[in-house]
């Protein structure tokens, strides 16, 4: 029985089988087959660039990662963070139903590179921001199993004891501003002072970062030390603004239940 349902695909597998090793015996063959496939999956690629404009939103409100978040960002990176967190909520109901409206194409356009991911060992973050408070996300980095038992998250302790290398950051939005980030000749030139008044609520700098951020820009110890600015102050921060950059998807998605 089993022969006679398998018999079909054996053959088909036989007929791939000598179709390619003769083509394989014939370079002109072969190349032309090579040109042929990777002309049909450059098509599939390059062909939605074209629509682009119709197909990501455009939202003239969303804002750029302050210094200290986008430093963040690339210790998130530089950590491998991205390799167990996606950033992308899908259209599925139940991923709606978890972590908030789905995820827009414009929310990443600033992202460089893009986190959006596939593997989940641990929840989706696209929307993490706020929903913990610094503390918690500062004790949750420090020791994981101390708040969710089944974890198997590594610790990153050593981050609060870390000082933040600000030096290069003028450097770093620069280069972004290069391949499309909107930085103001204001906000590179001020980067470093930026990042210091974002984790020190209470210093002169504070004002300048809401001068060149927004009113809305979070601004306190991210990591509950005054005395130090540290990698945990940046990747909190970070986190902290996942999913608020913009809020257009909670303005143009319907809300639970509609």
């Amino acid at each position: 029985m089993w022969r006679k349902l398998l018999s079909p695909f054996a053959r088909m597998f036989e007929f791939q089988a000598r179709t390619h090793y003769r083509a394989e015996r014939h370079s002109m063959a072969l190349t032309i087959g090579i040109i042929l496939a990777a002309a049909v999956g450059g098509f599939v690629e390059i062909a939605p660039l074209f629509t682009i404009d119709e197909t990501v939103e455009a939202d003239p409100d969303m804002r750029v990662y302050t210094p200290l978040e986008q430093a963040g960002r690339d210790i998130y990176v530089r950590e491998g963070c991205y390799a167990c967190h996606s950033q992308m909520i899908r259209t599925l109901q139940d991923e709606v139903d978890r972590y908030g409206p789905y995820s827009l194409a414009v929310e990443s356009q600033y992202d460089h590179p893009m986190l959006w991911g596939s593997k989940r060992t641990g929840p989706d973050l696209a929307r993490v921001g706020g929903k913990y408070s610094d503390d918690w996300q500062v004790r949750h980095l420090v020791d994981p199993r101390a708040l969710v038992p089944e974890s198997v998250m590594p610790q990153y302790a050593f981050l609060l004891d870390t000082t933040l290398e600000t030096a290069s950051l003028p450097g770093r939005l620069a280069a972004l501003r290069a391949v499309g980030v909107p930085y103001t000749d204001a906000q590179i030139e001020n980067a470093v002072s930026d990042t210091i008044g974002q984790a020190q609520p209470d210093g002169e700098r504070a004002d300048g970062t809401f001068e060149r951020y927004g009113d809305d820009t979070n601004v306190r110890a991210f990591d509950g030390r005054r005395d130090l600015l540290t990698e945990m102050d940046a990747l909190v921060a970070y986190l902290q603004i996942l999913g608020d950059l913009t809020d257009l998807p909670a303005r143009t998605q319907p809300a639970r239940g509609e």
